[in-house]
């Protein structure tokens, strides 16, 4: 066995969970795509191999066999592991209203008025920004655009990190698919209601044009065959823009400098949140089953191996980013970025995702330009597949 074969033998999940960026600077540095037996994946962490398992779809498949982590907690294939006439019909009924274009003609009218709300419900003093703040905005801005309006912050926030559980679960533990299931039968209850309300009167929502667009007059599209996605929104749609903005906003504070710059000159918002996706990527990766036996860097996979397009290491490649890779730096040579993935499964939420951050950001900073994190709370950082502060504690003056 190779030094780093033993290497990474002994990594386990806790490890990935608590600091994966070791572990992909190592995988990176050797030039090798590394298997870890605690998830059954092999790693693909260098720019130029995650873009290239992320687009070879033909070699590299994102259909799992319906046995992947995501598929058995959400009960069935979803956008994210379908491939073929199957995904690009479903990608379209999305796609149109999640264009950068499109976004940009709803979005202040959505998000807003949604931001104004939660900095209005913040005083000065002690606050958890995650919480009382990043979060409520993303799962409510969601739920507005999905379809669902009508639900609390507080039932969408407690949906996502249920999903959650299932969806990362790697190691098979029953437990963490017994609270999914849980919570995937509650989500399934509310959207029959939400199905049988948008089948007599279509709108502009997310799921209305699941269910309708591309489909011939007088036809819907199957239900049971759109929940699994509905959950992935649900999950990754809430999750993504509010841990994304927290990650953005501790770049800032941690860099006084650049804080300094963004309040002068709020045109660098957008900036500063694509440094933040980049920095910490919230969806760390893209999982795909190679088709037949296939050379990948300096290794050779059999078919039927599972990959890990990892984004969040391509986002740290050296040889892509510089030597400050690892660093917060909105000053950085402004290029692409990884953070949304790559191919056919691109984000198809990544402008509304970044522009809902951006207006998070704006609202927050016009309301509460001086800030500064806690000291009585170390910020930390958790998660490989997902990865965000835990909390994000200030005092707001």
């Amino acid at each position: 066995m190779s030094d780093l074969q033993t290497f990474l033998s002994a990594v386990t999940v806790e490890d990935l969970e608590r600091d994966p960026y070791p572990i992909y600077q190592r995988l990176r540095e050797s030039q090798e795509i590394g298997y870890l037996p605690c998830v059954d994946l092999w790693f693909a962490t260098t720019w130029s191999d995650v873009a290239a398992v992320g687009t070879e779809n033909t070699v590299f498949s994102a259909e799992l066999g319906g046995n992947s982590p995501l598929d058995i907690a959400f009960g069935g294939p979803s956008v994210l592991t379908m491939e073929g006439p199957h995904h690009l019909a479903l990608r379209q009924s999305m796609d149109e209203k999640y264009r950068p274009k499109n976004v940009s003609s709803w979005i202040e009218d959505v998000v807003r008025p949604i931001a104004r709300a939660q900095v209005a419900k913040l005083t000065p003093g002690k606050v958890d920004l995650l919480s009382q703040y990043f979060e409520p905005i993303s799962v409510l801005s969601l739920g507005a655009v999905l379809g669902v309006g009508h639900l609390d912050d507080s039932t969408l926030r407690r949906w996502f990190y249920g999903l959650r559980e299932g969806a990362i679960n790697y190691e098979s533990s029953q437990d963490r698919f017994a609270e999914t299931a849980i919570i995937a039968r509650e989500i399934d209850e509310t959207m029959a209601e939400v199905f049988d309300r948008l089948e007599r009167h279509p709108d502009d929502s997310t799921i209305s044009h699941m269910l309708f667009t591309g489909m011939p007059e007088g036809q819907m599209r199957s239900r049971d065959a759109l929940m699994p996605t509905i959950k992935v929104m649900l999950l990754g749609g809430a999750q993504e823009p509010g841990h994304g903005a927290a990650s953005t906003m501790y770049g800032l504070l941690s860099h006084p400098d650049q804080l300094g710059a963004v309040l002068a000159d709020p045109s660098l918002i957008p900036v500063a949140v694509d440094e933040g996706v980049r920095w910490v990527s919230p969806i760390g990766t893209q999982v795909r089953e190679t088709q037949a036996d296939v050379i990948l860097g300096t290794t050779t996979l059999g078919k039927g191996a599972r990959v890990a397009a990892v984004l969040s290491s391509a986002n740290r490649d050296t040889a892509v980013f510089g030597t400050s890779a690892d660093e917060f730096d909105i000053n950085r040579e402004k290029r692409a970025h990884a953070g949304f993935g790559f191919g056919r499964h691109f984000c198809t939420g990544h402008a509304f995702s970044k522009q809902q951050i951006a207006i998070a950001l704006e609202e927050l900073l016009a309301r509460f330009p001086e800030m500064s994190l806690n000291p009585e709370h170390e910020v930390r950082f958790e998660g490989w597949e997902f990865r965000a502060p835990t909390a994000l504690h200030v005092i707001l003056k």
